[in-house]
């Protein structure tokens, strides 16, 4: 009689240490080759639709915004349907919203699906991290998270290069066009390779429809005030008063979120000291990190002149120093512990990011992509030894609120980076006595010197971490 063929769960630890997470990592894939390749061809979609390049930052804090809205929702949906059937779900609204978006004839229709895009977004990425987290040993998490960042890595490092190409030689539409059988292959990888260990809780909680609600009016009345500052599309009263909105929302939600039994998020996992720094501690090298793909394209295209093709070329190099990142960081954590290497990371970040604005259009373009390449090899290393660090104390029944958590303060980051990008080139561009629909390269010197400074903004918090925290994971 034929032996049943085993299950992925029992395969050997070295094989799911590679296949799981480069399989969950798929979304994340998915997403930034999307946003690396819009962030290049922002110039050609604002030609195409008629609008200034900076006002479609609405396109991508749309999605962004969209994303911190639904994210809430992530956690329970995995509880309560399964992990593995929500994650396909996910996918497939996705792809749906990028076929959408490259049929959209205006800026307005573009945001909205973009909307969509967000919401297929908002499950897919916490809920695989989620199965991630479940399923690889803690002796293992080092190995798995590094392997986790191989795909969103060549997300980052394909999305210039295949941005300019396709504005360059063909239509705009094709940038979004393409996730679609991107996200078809995900799916099927997803059905593939991933068990039904994350079933149906058998006694899911209650949803927490009111924490779900206050969440979605703070995040988007904050979000959106920040969006519309200073840009003249409302009053500023009626900006201030949807930021103190968001703001008491987020505060009522955090107070009720102490008193009811099934929070919508579990607000007490902030009490891990690894896992408060991650979130709390993190938020300013998220935010920059936010930025600075937004501002680079920009910088490269209306600044120096470049093609988009050729300003692919030289971004890509931040992605391969990120994909280098599996090459060294499991040694250099065994060797220096998390602690050292978050605070030199952050450090080191922080310069590359200033280092940035010393760019000029004369400035030898091996160069730059040498020093973009540097920087995107410490950023990356940062940021994994952060996210392994961040669930080491993290109980296994609680995982779900933790992923949940972690994807949208990241996203909101992101999304505020976004904003404070658009918002530092306006405000250069003024001071000069210019205006932001005639950007200059000297614009763009000052926004990489704010961002360069914000990132230092972390180190107290990780300062903070014990010598010894994350030793259990030093395997």
């Amino acid at each position: 009689m034929t032996a049943p063929a085993p299950s992925p769960a029992a395969a050997p630890a070295g094989w799911r240490m590679r296949v799981v997470p480069v399989v969950v990592a798929a979304p994340l894939f998915l997403q930034n080759l999307d946003t690396s390749i819009m962030t290049t061809a922002l110039p050609g979609i604002a030609q195409a639709l008629q609008v200034e390049p900076l006002r479609l930052n609405l396109a991508i804090t749309a999605y962004l915004l969209s994303l911190a809205v639904f994210l809430p929702l992530s956690g329970w949906c995995a509880d309560r349907f399964g992990a593995r059937r929500v994650f396909c779900w996910a996918i497939g609204c996705f792809a749906l919203g990028s076929a959408l978006c490259g049929v959209a004839q205006s800026l307005h229709q573009l945001v909205v699906f973009r909307v969509l895009q967000g919401l297929g977004g908002a499950l897919m990425v916490p809920v695989g991290r989620l199965i991630l987290l479940r399923s690889v040993p803690t002796e293992l998490m080092v190995r798995a998270m590094v392997w986790f960042t191989v795909p969103p890595a060549i997300g980052r490092m394909l999305g210039p290069l295949v941005g300019g190409a396709i504005v360059s030689f063909t239509s705009w539409r094709w940038i979004f066009l393409i996730n679609v059988p991107c996200g078809l292959l995900g799916i099927a990888l997803a059905l593939a390779f991933i068990d039904r260990s994350g079933a149906p809780l058998q006694a899911p909680p209650p949803f927490d429809g009111v924490g779900f609600g206050l969440l979605a009016v703070g995040l988007t009345a904050l979000l959106g005030a920040i969006d519309t500052a200073g840009k003249g599309l409302v009053s500023g009263g009626l900006e201030w008063l949807a930021a103190g909105l968001g703001l008491a929302a987020l505060v009522l939600y955090a107070w009720r979120s102490r008193r009811v039994a099934h929070p919508l998020i579990d607000l007490a996992i902030l009490r891990h000291p690894t896992f408060r720094a991650s979130i709390v501690g993190g938020t300013p090298l998220r935010i920059a990190i936010g930025a600075s793909p937004f501002l680079l394209p920009l910088m490269l295209q209306l600044g120096f002149g470049l093609s988009p093709l050729a300003s692919g070329a030289l971004t890509m190099a931040t992605a391969v120093g990120s994909l280098a990142t599996r090459v060294v960081m499991t040694h250099t954590i065994r060797a220096l512990g998390f602690k050292p290497l978050l605070l030199g990371t952050t450090v080191a970040t922080s310069l590359a990011y200033a280092s940035y604005g010393l760019f000029t259009p004369a400035t030898p373009h091996p160069l730059i992509f040498a020093v973009l390449l540097l920087g995107g090899l410490v950023n990356s290393m940062g940021m994994v030894a952060l996210q392994t660090l961040g669930f080491s104390e993290i109980e296994k029944p609680r995982m779900s609120h933790a992923t949940t958590l972690n994807t949208m303060a990241q996203q909101v980051s992101l999304s505020a980076g976004v904003l404070l990008g658009a918002t530092l080139l306006a405000a250069a561009a003024r001071w000069r006595g210019g205006d932001a629909a005639q950007l200059l390269a000297a614009d763009f010197a000052p926004a990489f010197w704010c961002v360069g400074a914000m990132t230092m903004l972390s180190l107290p918090w990780f300062a903070r971490l014990d010598r010894t925290a994350g030793d259990t994971l030093r395997v």
